[in-house]
């Protein structure tokens, strides 16, 4: 955002800072103004070095125009949250440092000047009913700039909150770096993010407790029309809840068991083991299994549309003492549809099942990559591209299990995001149906292949692409990654295809493209006469990439106004 790579002085109102450092750096910035305004500084990406600890990387935010003011707070690679910090004056400072390690760091940051009095809160407040809707403000016309927003949402006792986003149009961004949702569990936004909700995102998230908080932060570029979500409150089931709570995801499987539970059933947490004897507890206030999904003796069943992983927590005698306890074993299994996940928990006393249940996922990710060595990923946002330049798309599974394959099945393209109009073949059933498309056998946990920004764009300024993937058991040796290219009659013999929402990019036609249709838009305004002035429209050329039960969306957003005719458009600021 034209900021020097280590520090600078701001003065201006509102301004996007993209910083990048590498070792030993020291740097400061300060943002002073002459009004009577404050200042809100979010940082809404930081990437420090692997390993880094606090003491020798962090942000330091500093209440007033030096470092010596007062320290408003501290950012760190530990953070779990999304730190937005604000100035009780006309001044802020913040000094990154980072230590020795030979990494590049990466942060992306945005402030602007505000008026607390005259700044109300115009969407956020107290939620306490048993079931409610939020939204951004106008939904569903597009949302201010320069909007913040929290929902502090709190239900009766003995529940747990469940919150669906129903509706979503967010600045579409990677990692969420311009507009997004924050949703937090608990009564703060200090801790405990569970996700960040960005572009066309559609998630579901579920609570611990019976707090959960949410926040909406946009900056200035662009808007559209936001968001609506509904939340209700969830009972506790049983009486073994909360003794006992699974968790799955693409690293680990974990189970917190509690003590005065174990005790009720004759045991102590001395007489625990997995399938693995030697993968053992972490005991404190509770007794807690936490281990890769691989690993412990865990044993894996691909079923086609799910992968199934099961553990087996029993419960051995110790010493020589002769017990008359009831045969005990409680086993864990996380059946994984793809990008979803159901994980069933069994507690079996002599044969009866006391209860099963929970939520949770894989976790996969999608990037443009500079080559077919896929080795550099693309970080600029908007990535720019020229027409019929070569694109390099990788689908990342970020999973501890090492022997699953991601395939690329189906893709197709629309200029429309619903695809309601005429769509496309790029491949199909694994099979490239057009000439520029290039698709890579699939890996352990990479799903690659490469095309054209194709002709489909002289007709329509914006094409989406819509893509099935598959995630198999590369241990299977009759699974759907491994049989390629299929026909149609040999596909319909069993479904892949699971659907959920997430986004990345965006992409953008060039400058060159974009001042060539700007000659052209100001010829025809010149035989036209004036055009309306309020006029506007936005393209996208996105990438649609539905993943099990996943959308990624990489899109392409080109936004101006029509102005009168010996104007021609002014492109809008967009980062």
């Amino acid at each position: 955002a034209g900021v020097p790579r280590c520090g600078a002085s701001l003065q201006e109102p509102n301004k996007a800072l993209r910083i990048q450092l590498d070792a030993n750096a020291n740097c400061i910035w300060q943002i002073q103004r002459d009004t009577n305004q404050t200042i809100r500084l979010i940082f809404s990406y930081f990437k420090f070095a692997p390993s880094s600890s606090c003491e020798a990387e962090s942000i330091k935010v500093y209440d007033g125009p030096s470092t010596n003011s007062p320290l408003l707070g501290r950012v760190c690679s530990d953070s779990n949250a999304v730190p937005v910090l604000e100035s009780s004056s006309n001044s802020l400072t913040f000094l990154i440092t980072t230590d020795s390690q030979a990494s590049r760091r990466n942060f992306a940051a945005y402030y602007y000047f505000f008026s607390p009095d005259t700044n109300t809160e115009r969407c956020g407040g107290q939620l306490s009913g048993p079931s409610g809707t939020l939204t951004s403000p106008n939904y569903p016309a597009p949302y201010p700039d320069f909007t913040y927003c929290v929902w502090h949402i709190q239900t009766e006792n003995n529940t747990r909150i469940k919150l669906q986003f129903q509706d979503v149009f967010l600045e579409l961004d990677q990692n969420c770096q311009f507009d997004f949702t924050a949703v937090y569990d608990g009564p703060t936004t200090d801790t405990g993010l569970i996700g960040k909700v960005c572009g066309l995102a559609k998630p579901t998230y579920e609570s611990s407790s019976n707090t959960l908080t949410v926040v909406l932060a946009t900056d200035h570029a662009s808007s559209y029309r936001g968001f609506s979500a509904q939340y209700s409150s969830v009972a506790l089931p049983g009486p073994v809840e909360p003794d006992t709570l699974l968790t799955c995801s693409s690293d680990e499987m974990k189970i917190v068991l509690s003590k005065p539970y174990l005790a009720s059933l004759g045991y102590s947490e001395t007489q625990l083991q997995l399938n693995d004897p030697s993968c053992r507890p972490v005991v404190s206030d509770s007794v807690i299994f936490s281990f890769p999904l691989a690993t412990c003796g865990t044993i894996k069943k691909d079923e086609g549309q799910s992968i199934i992983y099961t553990n087996i927590i029993s419960f051995s005698a110790t010493g020589s003492v002769i017990t008359h306890q009831k045969s005990l074993q409680i086993i864990m299994k996380c059946k994984m549809y793809n990008n979803s996940t159901l994980e069933v928990l069994y507690v079996t006393q002599n044969n009866i099942i006391q209860r099963a249940g929970a939520v949770g996922r894989y976790n996969l990710s999608m990037s443009f990559y500079d080559s077919d060595s896929f080795s550099k990923p693309i970080g600029q946002a908007p990535y720019e591209v020229d027409l019929n330049q070569t694109l390099f798309a990788q689908v990342s599974l970020h999973s501890t299990d090492p022997n699953l394959l991601v395939f690329v099945d189906t893709c197709t393209a629309s200029p429309q995001a619903d695809f309601t109009s005429p769509t496309y073949d790029l491949i199909k059933s694994g099979c490239s149906k057009e000439e520029t498309v290039l698709t890579y056998p699939p890996l352990e946990h990479y799903g690659r292949f490469q095309f054209n920004a194709f002709a489909f764009l002289n007709s329509s300024p914006s094409v989406y692409l819509q893509c099935d993937i598959v995630i198999c058991d590369s241990q299977a040796p009759d699974s759907r990654c491994t049989k390629g290219c299929l026909s149609r009659h040999k596909r319909a013999e069993s479904s892949y295809l699971w659907k959920t929402n997430t986004a990345v990019g965006p992409i953008r036609l060039k400058r060159v493209l974009r001042a060539a249709a700007h000659s052209e838009s100001l010829t025809k305004a010149g035989a036209e006469g004036t055009m309306n002035l309020q006029q506007s429209h936005f393209y996208a050329f996105a990438f649609v990439v539905l993943i099990s039960n996943i959308v990624i969306v990489v899109a392409v957003i080109l936004k101006y106004h029509k102005y009168q005719a010996g104007y021609g458009y002014q492109k809008l600021q967009s980062s």
